[in-house]
């Protein structure tokens, strides 16, 4: 729990607050932009929240937090009710796990639901009210996980869930070494009619995508800078090949979609003409960085 005497100086007076332990990971400042910002390399509070939408979103990403880095100063009489909030409806059947995980850097973990078998998409927290929550939502027929860095309590879930795990081999790890379902090639794999698996080498060697109906499913592949307003990739953490995640980065000009999920950075959501001019922006920027 987050801790009173290490609050920021930084937050504004009022009862929810961030203390020193926060690690930048942005998780409060996407979930909860109204009340939250950076201010000296972490999160702080900027604002109160003024009525219950506001109240929501704050205390959605103080249970999301990794590190448990905020808090507040009365005990919250409505965190029972928050957490019956999770998963977050994002659209149609997909929805945002929360509970991040600091193993993955507060990396978001989605859920789709689907009448052949839900989907978790990348690893939050394995807490008891999510548990309980996916149980009531029908439980977890594949785990896919996107890449190497954010599997985090990944082995929970598939001994309460008996959920298949899907991970390239090129990214597995001792401690991934007994995945289910090991992804070759760097060609599309169709788990189902419904369900695309899209090699795109870069960030890591064994990187996937997930392309379900018009979502795009894309870990630490893509996502949207609030910063240069556009879609864009993570230059100062490409593990692996920045000439070769552009390559990547080119493949997906060949799918049609709407929705951008990705694990670090912001959602994006537009038309398929739009996302096609974002991401062809995307491919020039990167080129030139």
């Amino acid at each position: 729990m987050a801790n009173l005497k290490l609050r920021r100086s930084e937050n504004i007076s009022g009862d929810i607050y961030v203390d020193n332990t926060c690690i930048d990971c942005d998780t409060c400042r996407w979930m909860s932009p109204k009340i939250f910002n950076r201010n000296g390399e972490k999160s702080a509070v900027y604002h109160q929240p003024i009525n219950d939408k506001e109240r929501l979103a704050a205390m959605q990403a103080l249970l999301s937090c990794p590190t448990n880095s905020i808090g507040t100063v009365e005990t919250p009489k409505d965190i029972k009710n928050v957490q019956e909030t999770f998963p977050i409806l994002v659209s149609d059947n997909i929805y945002h796990c929360g509970y991040h995980s600091e193993k993955s850097f507060g990396a978001a973990s989605y859920f789709i639901v689907r009448p052949e078998g839900n989907i978790l998409v990348d690893s939050p927290q394995f807490l008891t009210p999510l548990v309980k929550r996916l149980e009531a939502m029908g439980g977890i027929k594949y785990m896919y996980l996107t890449h190497k860095d954010d599997v985090a309590d990944h082995q929970k879930f598939r001994e309460h869930f008996n959920c298949d795990r899907i991970l390239h081999v090129d990214d597995i790890s001792p401690d991934t070494k007994d995945i289910e379902i090991k992804l070759t090639g760097i060609d599309p794999i169709s788990l189902t009619p419904d369900l695309l698996i899209i090699p795109v080498t870069g960030h890591t060697k064994g990187h996937t995508v997930l392309l379900y109906q018009k979502f795009l499913f894309t870990g630490d592949h893509l996502a949207w800078s609030s910063h240069l307003n556009q879609l864009y990739a993570f230059r100062r953490y490409c593990w692996y090949s920045w000439s070769e995640q552009i390559i990547s980065m080119g493949k997906l000009i060949n799918y049609n979609f709407e929705w951008v999920l990705p694990g670090h950075g912001h959602r994006y959501y537009a038309d398929i003409e739009t996302m096609q001019k974002q991401l062809q922006k995307c491919i020039d920027w990167m080129k030139n960085h």
